[in-house]
């Protein structure tokens, strides 16, 4: 397996995954699938704004993708960012999304961040052991503030500090 920058090549595979999370589970509290479209525009702004989507493949096939993009559109915020790890259902709990994680942790500490946030649905005990494992800390619960499958959903704050420097 390879972890690399993605390409406009991967997005049918990035959109595949998107939308089986938006119609199975949880982890992404839309109800509409996404068109190719989308996808496309997504990665454009994840490129301008000088932010890595990641793809583990293997044999040319998209395994996961993983990316980062701005905390909060305030300047105070700058050195924040929030991220996303999905991952194919039929391959997930094997180490792609570990594989994933790290090498994303890598790019925002290269980029000069400060702190990673994970937004996860509360009860999505995978992704929090996935986090946890690699060192984030649970921050704060918002209980109810999401609705999908008939359900209220809270969502679960985690956060992982990137460097120790005491100032900006």
């Amino acid at each position: 397996m390879e972890i690399r920058d993605a390409e406009d090549r991967d997005l049918p595979e990035i959109m595949a995954i998107y939308n089986d999370a938006v119609a199975h589970t949880t982890a992404i509290w839309n109800d509409t699938p996404v068109d190719l479209a989308n996808r496309a525009t997504w990665l454009a702004d994840r490129r301008r704004a000088g932010y890595p989507v990641l793809v583990a493949a293997r044999d040319g096939a998209v395994l996961g993708y993983a990316s980062f993009g701005d905390w909060r559109a305030f300047d105070g915020y700058r050195h924040t960012v929030e991220h996303s790890v999905y991952v194919r259902a039929d391959l997930r709990g094997g180490g792609i999304g570990c594989a994933l994680m790290e090498a994303l942790i890598a790019r925002a500490r290269d980029l000069g961040k400060h702190v990673m946030v994970a937004g996860i649905e509360a009860g999505n005990t995978g992704s929090i052991r996935l986090h946890e494992k690699l060192g984030f800390t649970q921050t704060g619960l918002l209980p109810q503030v999401g609705v999908k499958f008939g359900s209220w959903l809270d969502l679960a704050f985690l956060q992982l500090r990137l460097d120790d420097r005491p100032a900006p």
